[in-house]
């Protein structure tokens, strides 16, 4: 299976931009898109959806740390702040509880290979929690509306709540469909 991999890069010089766009590129990032203006950044992230997003501190406008947090929190994309050696320790106790990668200057290839790696492995077990939760999501819906569909058979009809129960089950397996369709039609025919 090939995977398009899609990246956001940064930075207040075009050097800086055309070299880390250059690893990236080699690291199988099939487009990289560059900017030095946050402001565009942010366009751009409302606009696509990126599995990167670097900067490399400090921006034009503002040192980075703030627009680092504010990726993490909007976008599913793993977010890398590269600043200098000194600012390091700072910038991960300003950004490691929102999920921020820091990486310090100069910036060792082999080693941002491996970031890279390890935070398109994580980004991966994200995403597998996220699927995870939608069907945990589905799965609880379709229980309150069979709830709801039971609770409705027993005020209106006077049923018990197994016999509730039976009731969508059975019309369920006669009709070969769910039962929350058939909860979904009681709710229908008994809320009016």
């Amino acid at each position: 299976m090939v995977i398009f991999m899609k990246a956001l890069i940064i930075s207040k010089t075009e050097a800086s931009l055309r070299a880390i766009a250059q690893m990236l590129k080699s690291e199988s990032y099939d487009e990289v898109d560059c900017t030095i203006a946050v402001e565009i950044a942010k366009d751009k992230i409302s606009e696509s959806e990126y599995d990167a997003i670097v900067i490399n501190t400090p921006l034009e406008e503002e040192s980075g740390l703030d627009f680092s947090v504010y990726c993490a929190e909007r976008t599913r994309a793993c977010v890398i702040l590269i600043v200098q050696q000194e600012r390091s320790v700072e910038a991960f106790n300003a950004v490691e509880s929102h999920g921020v990668l820091v990486i310090s200057k100069p910036i060792n290839k082999h080693l941002f290979h491996h970031y890279l790696i390890f935070t398109q492995c994580f980004k991966e077990r994200i995403l597998a929690f996220e699927r995870e939760n939608e069907k945990l999501k589905s799965k609880l819906e379709e229980v309150s509306v069979i709830n709801r569909a039971k609770l409705l058979l027993i005020q209106c009809l006077s049923m018990t709540e197994q016999q509730a129960h039976r009731y969508l089950e059975k019309q369920a397996m006669n009709m070969r469909t769910s039962k929350v369709r058939i909860a979904k039609q009681v709710i229908r025919t008994y809320e009016n």
